[in-house]
């Protein structure tokens, strides 16, 4: 930044922009400054990709894109503070590019509309080391961003401990499947994990901290530890007895290929942060610690704990959050996804009935209704759970048509009913991990309602992995069959009524 052009009296009446705001670190920045009392506004490139956030309704939101400097004037107009969350999830030239061309686009579209101050979250990582593109693009974005004549705040934080985080969640699931690891050398870089309630308490706090414009500001959690040992933390958090067996050699190609293999996250997005995992990633400037003494920072431990307790609640607000289709040209019939460490299969499919009928179709399955579609199949899996001391699927339900939380519905218990919109059952036959199914029918119109069909899976070691690949070939059948059947009985509930 140039002090000489900087502006110094920056507004603090106009709302807050967030972008990336469909993003994890993002959706919950939005609910952070909510809660705070900030007036929000968003930009997003599809505004329909934000249905389903429970803040949606209290926010102004923007449609623009970063790319097409032309449609963030009317989204940064009367703008106090803007929070740059843009970025590529992978590494290569190409992502590279395209983020040095956003933030320039940011940066000159924040300057003639007089912005207060832009916040950038990046990556803390040693500069003077070799990084992958990914985490060279993340420091040279904030550095456009800072010569530009709008005050910055940059924010570098190292592993992010929560839902969302890529290295997290490689962590987690290295130490969920594997009894013997064999630890490549850049398992043993120093490194200061933060967690995410930590994260969002800096970039909150700055608005009310003058001090922080203009500064580069470190920020880590409480506890310095080596890749290794916050496996084998998590582990000792999860019950999980692991042997890690040290080698010289980095071998970062190899180690993307066997996390691909072993965990959700693929070999393009995890390759250019293990090309960087070899230089270490602490805070060496406490600055940050100086500026906001109050912010009480969580050590590893305590942060994978609080992860962990919203998994085994069933908290998943991050995939109930997750866009939701508000048109039948975007619909995606099925999807796959890790998020909140939850395996998630969604099915969607339109009809042309009002969201009541729909409603309606889905509480009414199970017991002697059935399932409506491959019976045989769910007795069969009810058979099994009670040769194995479950429950079974005798259980039934209360009333074929009337639903209520809290009871039985063959082996699920239902966990959460939300009239003409959602039910959400959880899983009580035996599994090696924690199950959720949960159906939502939410309107597109008077006569046209989307039909969701989720599945949520919670993995509790090297048996829930191997158990969910096992049922997933069935799932793609019994599920899709089961979410046509119901949309078919919706038509059918509706033809009743004549």
């Amino acid at each position: 930044m140039n002090p000489e052009t900087a502006q110094t009296t920056p507004p603090t009446s106009g709302p807050i922009l967030v972008t990336g705001a469909s993003g994890y670190v993002g959706g919950r920045l939005v609910h952070r400054l909510l809660e705070s009392g900030y007036r929000v506004r968003v930009l997003a490139r599809d505004p329909a990709r934000l249905q389903g956030r429970p803040w949606l309704d209290k926010v102004e939101v923007m449609q623009g894109d970063a790319l097409l400097p032309e449609t963030l004037a009317p989204a940064l107009a009367g703008v106090s503070t803007a929070y740059f969350l843009i970025h590529g999830m992978q590494g290569g030239q190409v992502n590279a590019a395209r983020d040095m061309s956003v933030a320039r686009n940011f940066a000159e579209a924040a300057d003639a509309a007089r912005i207060g101050r832009i916040i950038y979250l990046g990556e803390l990582v040693d500069p003077t080391a070799r990084l992958s593109p990914y985490l060279r693009s993340r420091h040279e974005t904030g550095y456009i961003l800072r010569q530009g004549r709008v005050p910055v705040t940059e924010f570098r934080a190292g592993m992010i401990v929560g839902s969302g985080s890529v290295l997290f969640e490689m962590v987690r699931y290295l130490a969920e499947r594997e009894l013997l690891l064999v630890c490549p050398h850049w398992f043993y870089s120093k490194a200061q994990p933060i967690a995410i309630r930590n994260v969002l308490d800096y970039l909150v706090g700055a608005l009310s901290q003058p001090e922080s414009t203009g500064k580069l500001l470190e920020i880590g959690g409480a506890t310095r530890l080596r890749y290794a040992d916050m496996l084998m933390e998590y582990a000792r958090v999860r019950g999980l007895k692991r042997i890690l067996i040290p080698t010289p050699f980095n071998l970062p190609h190899l180690s993307a290929y066997w996390v691909h293999m072993i965990t959700p996250v693929s070999y393009n997005t995890v390759m250019p942060l293990i090309e960087g995992l070899s230089a270490d990633s602490i805070v060496n400037n406490e600055q940050a610690r100086q500026l906001f003494p109050d912010i009480q920072l969580l050590d590893f431990e305590r942060a994978v704990r609080y992860a962990m307790i919203k998994i085994e609640n069933g908290d998943i607000e991050s995939s109930w959050s997750d866009a939701l289709v508000t048109s039948a040209g975007d619909i995606q019939p099925y999807r796959f996804a890790m998020v909140e460490g939850m395996y998630i299969e969604k099915r969607q499919v339109l009809v042309d009935l009002p969201a009541s009928y729909v409603f309606r179709s889905f509480s009414g399955i199970g017991g002697q209704r059935g399932w409506l579609y491959m019976d045989w199949a769910w007795a069969i899996r009810g058979w099994m759970d009670k040769a194995v001391g479950g429950v079974g699927v005798r259980r039934g339900r209360r009333h074929p048509d009337e639903i209520w939380v809290g009871e039985a519905l063959d082996f699920w218990r239902v966990e959460a009913v939300t009239p003409d919109r959602a039910m959400r059952l959880q899983a009580e036959m035996k599994v090696p991990g924690k199950a959720w199914l949960e159906f939502q029918s939410t309107p597109q119109s008077a006569e046209k309602t989307l039909l969701t069909t989720t599945a949520y899976f919670e993995a509790h070691g090297l048996f829930g992995f191997l158990y969910w690949y096992a049922m997933w070939p069935f799932h793609r059948f019994i599920f899709d069959g089961m979410t046509r059947a119901l949309a078919q009985r919706a038509q059918s509930l509706r033809a009743a009524e004549g």
